[in-house]
């Protein structure tokens, strides 16, 4: 069967865009692929199709009610790239779209071309567990709102209705999809494996220093609160905490800027995280959810134990003890009893 893609994840960036690329790269390699389309193609890919919204998006940051909602933002962001590829979509045997919140409009479309098959590729786990972790982070800490409103997570059970396939990435998004009551018969687990780029480095890091590092959205939902708190509190001056990537609101700006006051061993420092994979002494993902997570496993890639919670798909590639730990999801005094626990053994074999 002859296949179509989309997501609005540029190709091969950020977590989802690993994602999409995956995708499109099996069905390239099954000469499957009829064409796909994002915001970025792959470089000089004859059929890759751009969509811009960009534009679009700026908008939104000029109407005051809107541009403080990340929930807003996101559903629209969402319902145009979704509108842009229904309107440009031709036909073929099977469509899959890399994110459920941009199925609405072209899976209709699909549907009205005769497709076969659509699917769609859950990144997180059921979105009502979501809203739940959310929630529940949210309680915890304030700082800023999800961005996942009511109308996005209406628009993403539409879509589990419609779509044919559910691929997920880990038995504990599978899992949540069968306690939703999402037939079995829908749900597929699709492996995903990190960049051949991450290996450990050629000479380990000794210079005495114990880094923490994290990588990925500085957000409440993916436990950046539950991290500081609990490094707040391990001893040291030779101490560091990296936080590889940026925030997308102004509250955890200005929450994460108060931070950095307080504790000079903070660093916030986007980019490329590979150079500090390969200094690092602990990766921790203390996310409040996640359907699985490119980051943790760079990290073990690099030879870095990894901290990861229990509600989130990454558990399941954790040997305790061998390859990282598992703590209590937004329980800061666990993961600092195991990153004190780190930091002595780090010590240890310094003598």
């Amino acid at each position: 069967m002859k296949k179509t893609v989309a997501c609005s994840a540029p190709y091969d960036v950020g977590g989802l865009g690993q994602h999409f690329s995956f995708i499109v790269e099996e069905a390239r390699s099954q000469n499957r692929l009829i064409e796909y389309y994002t915001p970025r193609p792959k470089a000089e890919d004859a059929i890759g199709r751009t969509v811009e919204i960009s534009n679009r998006r700026k908008l939104l940051f000029r109407c005051p009610p809107l541009r403080f909602s990340p929930g807003w933002i996101n559903y629209y962001f969402n319902d145009w790239f979704d509108r842009a590829v229904a309107a440009s979509l031709r036909p073929a045997d099977e469509f899959e779209t890399g994110c459920a919140g941009q199925a609405f409009h072209s899976f209709k479309r699909a549907r009205q071309l005769g497709y076969r098959v659509l699917a769609l590729q859950a990144d997180n786990s059921h979105i009502n567990n979501v809203a739940r972790q959310h929630l529940k982070a949210i309680r915890d800490f304030g700082i800023e709102a999800s961005w996942l409103n009511d109308a996005h997570r209406q628009k993403i059970l539409q879509a589990y209705e419609e779509a044919d396939i559910i691929h997920v990435a880990s038995s504990y998004s599978y899992e949540s999809f069968l306690r939703a009551g999402v037939p079995e018969s829908k749900l597929n687990i699709r492996q995903f494996s990190v960049h051949p780029r991450f290996v450990p480095p050629a000479q380990p890091c000794n210079d005495g220093k114990f880094r923490v590092v994290y990588s990925g959205t500085l957000s409440v939902a993916k436990g950046i609160p539950v991290l500081l708190e609990a490094f707040s509190r391990l001893q040291g001056c030779d101490t560091e905490l990296i936080l590889i990537g940026g925030s997308t609101t102004r509250g955890m700006r200005l929450y994460l800027e108060a931070w950095q006051k307080r504790d000079c061993r903070i660093r916030i420092a986007p980019g490329d995280p590979l150079p500090h994979l390969q200094r690092a002494s602990v990766y921790v993902h203390p996310s409040y959810e996640d359907g699985f997570s490119y980051a943790p496993m760079e990290a073990i890639a690099c030879g870095v134990p990894a901290i990861v919670t229990e509600d989130t798909g990454m558990k399941e590639h954790i040997q305790p003890g061998i390859n990282g730990y598992i703590v209590p999801t937004g329980d800061w005094e666990a993961l600092l009893d195991q990153l004190k626990s780190l930091q002595k053994s780090s010590l240890l074999s310094l003598i």
